[in-house]
């Protein structure tokens, strides 16, 4: 919605009569002497300029809500940082007393974890590959972070498969495909070779 204050006000135009055409007469005093139109535009001029004074009020009023109001956007973004920061400082806190309580097994896996990740060199080549175009290092950075969670789940998958099996670990291939293969039947992995149909 446009500010009032900055919209201009529209100049009527006036509305000029010529000889031929008839004026309107009143009924007490007949034609309006030529004299009486100087006064009734200084009346007009100041009934307008009265208008545009209102107007002028109306619009600083507004401009002063205006002022407040970005005020309070200015403060809800400023408390909403402060919530962050508080919910990202309580979730340092749980983190670290959960990695204070891990066994040192449990601590070398989390540090491996932390430390793994795809080459990103490698997945800008693959995605350049695909798309046939450049790709901005944050999409390679989103990339590598979703390969990273799909390998982890792909991997856990293989783990509960190879206990149900009665296996130990280090884990095998066939631990790795049977995992791929209930996770696509499970429509977690999206099978790219069969497309279904839904309309014929």
């Amino acid at each position: 919605m446009a500010d009032p204050a900055r919209i201009k006000p529209e100049a009527k135009p006036e509305r000029t009569t010529s000889a031929n055409e008839e004026r309107p007469k009143s009924e007490d005093t007949g034609d309006v002497p030529a004299t009486a139109k100087p006064a009734e535009k200084r009346e007009s001029s100041s009934q307008d300029q009265a208008k545009e004074e209102g107007k002028a009020d109306m619009a600083a009023g507004e401009d002063d809500e205006e002022g407040s109001a970005s005020k309070i956007l200015k403060v809800e973004p400023e408390k909403k940082k402060e919530r962050r920061q508080k919910v990202d400082e309580d979730e340092i806190q749980k983190m670290q007393v959960l990695v204070s309580s891990f066994s040192e097994e449990q601590l070398n896996r989390y540090e491996m974890y932390r430390r793994s990740a795809f080459p990103k060199a490698a997945i800008k080549r693959l995605i350049q590959s695909i798309t046939g175009s450049s790709v901005s290092q944050n999409v390679v950075i989103a990339m590598s972070g979703i390969s990273k969670v799909f390998a982890g789940e792909i991997v856990e998958e293989a783990l509960d498969v190879c206990e149900k099996w009665g296996e130990t670990p280090p884990l095998q291939p066939k631990h790795m495909r049977e995992a791929v293969r209930r996770l696509k039947s499970r429509a977690q992995i999206p099978n790219t070779k069969y497309k279904q149909i839904l309309f014929h």
